[in-house]
């Protein structure tokens, strides 16, 4: 990128990429690249500003020296030194007015700069052609893990043109030969609601998930906390639940996937409006969402969705593991994504999560495993364990990104105690049987197909 530095100053003013903290690498937010271009492009229009309002002081100069041209033979104290004088204060207005453009030019340049390496970045995505770096870590996760890394399954779906058709594919799929894709009305059926005393940090968001994992399939849970008089609510989604029957009764099953990515959470977006409303909110309630993997998606559909939107006032979402970087919440709303290096899940989308002021991702590197003896499932780095002591990490780190991410959080639901759980079993209908079409020549029901 172009430098930017004023004549005399103290060093380089550019944008810098991702941070890292210890085992986190830190992306979006205050401290992301985007912001930072935003805020010198901010600059240079203001230094242009300044730069306009000292070429009118230049003009008025000018015409003063001009009016004391007369002058300039009257004694050397009256006269010529007056001339120079004011000469002078030209010079320098002038060399003042050329350093701000010069100043401004290089910003705009670094912008641009900027805009080029992410078009070859993105080119080279789109090609499936990794950095060094990331060949070296796909390597390493795959040799450790047994499984393919976040940064190589990114690399993979985003190189696949049919990736950029998921949402029409999956539509296609559940109109016809897998109805058990399509969305249902689901049932929200309120069970136990309980005190807690709750802890309003990431992690403790994440251990709600666990809990209401634990609890069985097909829940969600809806926290009321009460800040001061304020009170906000939080709704707990889990991620995907296998092992029942693909389409039955349970919406978060792989069924749940296709809902989430490619019809916006339909169905669940209006199981949770109603918990909720359940659940005591009013219209206007300040609302914080999480989920874990497919959880995620939901949570940040709610962030997307007018209709939610219009009836409550959803202040952050955090998710863990989740595939939501083509998932554009309203302006306003703060994120944060946690992801692991050697989790293939969130990279399945084929796009990262964009780097916005409003939009943090932190993406954990430490190397992980499966314990001998326990079960791997879809991958060491998609546990859900990994993920809450990131989040921990997340909470003490001193980044001014994560700093302004969790104090949003914070904001919204306060520094935690007092709460009330609420939990809601969700069902939906059994998907009907797939039709098979009809073999002319063994339709044995006569002339006119009667």
């Amino acid at each position: 990128m172009a430098e930017v530095m004023p004549s005399g100053g103290g060093g380089v003013i550019q944008p810098t990429g991702p941070v890292e903290d210890g085992s986190l690498e830190i992306r979006g937010g205050v401290g992301g690249i985007s912001f930072q271009l935003e805020e010198l492009m901010g600059g240079a229009e203001k230094l242009d500003d300044l730069a306009d309002e000292l070429s009118a002081v230049e003009v008025e100069a000018r015409r003063i020296w001009e009016d004391l041209c007369p002058y300039q033979n009257d004694p050397r104290s009256t006269g010529t030194e007056a001339l120079i004088s004011v000469g002078e204060a030209q010079r320098s207005v002038q060399a003042v007015r050329m350093e701000l453009q010069r100043i401004s030019r290089d910003v705009r340049a670094s912008k641009r700069d900027y805009e080029s390496a992410e078009t070859l970045a993105n080119v080279a995505r789109r090609r499936g052609i990794p950095s060094n770096d990331d060949l070296l870590d796909q390597i390493t996760d795959y040799s450790v893990t047994g499984w393919v890394n976040g940064s190589a399954m990114e690399l993979l779906t985003g190189s696949v043109p049919l990736a950029m058709a998921a949402r029409p594919l999956i539509r296609s799929l559940a109109e016809g030969a897998l109805p058990m894709l399509k969305p249902r009305p689901v049932t929200v059926d309120r069970k136990e609601s309980t005190p807690i005393e709750f802890d309003t940090s990431p992690a403790g968001l994440l251990e709600r998930v666990r809990m209401i994992e634990a609890r069985g399939d097909g829940y969600i849970e809806i926290l009321e906390v009460d800040d001061g008089g304020q009170r906000a609510y939080v709704v707990v989604i889990p991620g995907t639940q296998t092992g029942g029957e693909l389409g039955g009764t349970n919406p978060f099953d792989e069924a749940g996937i296709a809902e989430g990515l490619a019809y916006g959470s339909s169905e669940v977006t209006t199981a949770v409006r109603e918990a909720l409303r359940a659940a005591g909110a009013e219209k206007g309630s300040a609302v914080v969402a999480v989920g874990y993997s497919q959880g995620g998606v939901h949570a940040m559909n709610l962030a997307a969705d007018e209709l939610f939107l219009d009836e409550y006032d959803v202040k952050y979402v955090l998710t863990a593991g989740s595939p939501v970087g083509g998932i554009i919440p309203a302006a306003g709303i703060s994120t944060l994504h946690l992801e692991h290096r050697a989790d293939w899940v969130p990279g399945s989308d084929g796009m990262p999560s964009p780097d916005t002021r409003n939009r943090v991702t932190v993406t954990m590197d430490n190397l992980v495993w499966t314990p001998p003896g326990e079960d791997p499932g879809i991958g060491p780095g998609h546990r859900l364990s990994n993920y809450k002591e990131g989040a921990r990490l997340v909470a003490v780190s001193d980044d001014p990104s994560l700093v302004a991410s969790t104090a949003v959080l914070g904001g919204a639901l306060g520094a935690g105690g007092a709460a009330t759980a609420t939990r809601f079993a969700l069902s939906r209908p059994k998907a009907p049987e797939p039709q098979r079409p009809v073999d002319p020549r063994r339709d044995t029901r006569g002339p006119g197909g009667r």
